[in-house]
């Protein structure tokens, strides 16, 4: 018969648990160590559409479709900046379609007199400020494009 060592239930019960969940706790902490050092792909170029889908004419002339969450389509639709020197940030689905990460992390911008600038929208009776194009929140004015310096450095 085998004798089974109970120090560690003896002295400190709740050893046996903090083992247990040491590698699902080291596993979560890989994952996003390595999440966190993988930078999105940005690419430039003219924003023009595709057919009936917003995309990026590259310099070497080639077009990319562009897809990403809600608001992020509502700046991609928007009049006001097609035809622009656009960046995006995100990656690519296949060799002609690129997502674009999230609104929240602010991966849309605009080049214009050798500044990099964010998009933004602006409720000039309000005072309030929007990441994507529609009407404002309180008064239902229609928001105006707001092209800013980025507060990067």
């Amino acid at each position: 018969m085998r004798r089974r060592c109970r120090w560690n239930e003896r002295r400190c019960p709740t050893i046996k648990v903090v083992i247990r969940r040491l590698p699902i706790a080291f596993a979560a902490l890989l994952a996003a160590s390595c999440l966190a050092a993988v930078p999105g792909l940005s690419i430039r170029g003219k924003l023009t559409r595709s057919g009936d889908k917003p995309a990026l004419e590259l310099n070497d002339r080639k077009v990319v479709t562009l897809e990403g969450d809600q608001p992020t389509m509502g700046v991609l639709n928007d009049q006001r900046v097609l035809g622009t020197d656009f960046e995006v940030v995100g990656h690519f689905n296949a060799p002609d379609r690129f997502e674009v990460d999230p609104i929240q992390t602010r991966a849309m911008f605009v080049h214009k007199d050798g500044k990099r600038l964010t998009i933004t929208y602006w409720c000039d009776v309000c005072y309030i400020r929007t990441y994507t194009p529609g009407i404002c929140v309180c008064c239902q004015k229609y928001t105006d494009l707001e092209l800013r310096e980025s507060d990067e450095r």
